[in-house]
């Protein structure tokens, strides 16, 4: 009997290990930059893009489920990103030019403070992100005091 207890609490921590080393290796991949920045963009909202030349913009680029994030210049007409930059170390800024699939570069639009996805021939995905944009944060509500004896 001690050998059917030692077994079963064997399989069970082999279970739960297996289970919560899942789990972390998911919520290392949510937690990138980019699905970061997307969950503040979607909590808080974002005003419209104008057209205009932006010096503050976040370029969002994701292969494989790994994202990096880039400072970033881009320019807006008719809402629609024309050109976009990453800025390099020493403060010039080098427009991206990649090979699109598609038309995902044609007509890429700006909705709630981010540009739609653009795909490379390379399976990367990039979106520009406009967080100056973003509303302020929404005020939490005020907590009620507790009673007291009087």
């Amino acid at each position: 009997m001690n050998k059917a207890l030692l077994l079963l609490l064997f399989t069970a921590s082999v279970c739960f290990s297996q289970e919560g080393s899942t789990t972390t290796k998911e919520a290392k991949q949510d937690l990138n930059c980019y699905n970061k920045w997307a969950a503040k963009f979607e909590d808080r909202g974002a005003d419209d893009v104008k057209d205009g030349i932006y010096t503050d913009v976040i370029v969002t680029v994701r292969y494989k489920g790994s994202a990096t994030c880039y400072t970033g210049k881009a320019e807006v007409i008719e809402r629609k990103i024309t050109k976009f930059y990453i800025l390099l170390e020493d403060g010039t800024y080098e427009e991206v030019r990649k090979s699109w699939k598609g038309n995902s570069a044609k007509e890429v639009t700006i909705t709630g403070g981010m540009s739609s996805t653009i795909v490379s021939i390379q399976n990367e995905l990039v979106n520009i992100l406009f967080p100056s944009k973003l509303k302020p944060k929404k005020p939490k509500p005020k907590m009620a005091p507790e009673p007291t004896d009087d």
